[in-house]
C-alpha cells in the first residue's frame, strides 16, 4: 500500500534569502513581516528558517 505525500519533493523551510525572493520582497522588507508576527520563523540548526506552509499562507494572501 503506497500513501502519496502532498508537497513530497518541496522542501519544508526556506532560508530567508529564499523566501525573501520567492515573495518578490527586499530582505528588510521581509524582516519587517517577522518583527510583526505576519511571517513566523523557527530556528533550525542555529539558522532562521521559514516553513513552507507559512510562506505558502502568505502567497495565497491569509496573511495579508
Amino acid at each position: 500500500m503506497t500513501k502519496k505525500m502532498p508537497n513530497a519533493g518541496g522542501p519544508a523551510f526556506y532560508s530567508l534569502a529564499d523566501a525573501a525572493w520567492i515573495l518578490g520582497v527586499e530582505h528588510d522588507q521581509l524582516h519587517h513581516a517577522i518583527r510583526v508576527g505576519v511571517l513566523p520563523v523557527v530556528r533550525r540548526r542555529s539558522q532562521l528558517v521559514i516553513s513552507a506552509d507559512a510562506l505558502r499562507r502568505v502567497l495565497e494572501g491569509g496573511a495579508r
